[in-house]
């Protein structure tokens, strides 16, 4: 199994809405796709609510049976639209990928 974890630290303000706004529509969006990429074994996607300045905004938990899945996930046209609408309203991204 792997798991992909991601995080994003969002702009205070992009795509005419803020910070708490776009990290709604990026928890949907992530979530929604669970609907339509059927290799996405798990997907929980949670808003921060730690005020701390080295906290980020929202976070990506997902599992897939095997890295082929992870790879059709990420090249998916459904997962590229959301990439595309977070690339407008991120200011950082970290990730990790991990087989257990």
């Amino acid at each position: 199994m792997i798991k992909h974890i991601v995080m994003w630290k969002l702009k205070e303000f992009a795509e005419g809405k803020s910070k708490s706004e776009n990290a709604k529509i990026l928890k949907m969006s992530l979530e929604g796709l669970l609907n339509s990429i059927a290799q996405i074994r798990h997907i929980e996607v949670g808003i921060n609510i730690n005020q701390s300045e080295n906290s980020y905004d929202v976070v990506l938990y997902s599992e897939f049976d095997n890295i082929g899945d992870l790879v059709l996930y990420q090249n998916h046209p459904d997962h590229l639209k959301v990439s595309e609408f977070v690339s407008k309203v991120r200011d950082e991204r970290v990730v990790t990928d991990y087989e257990v």
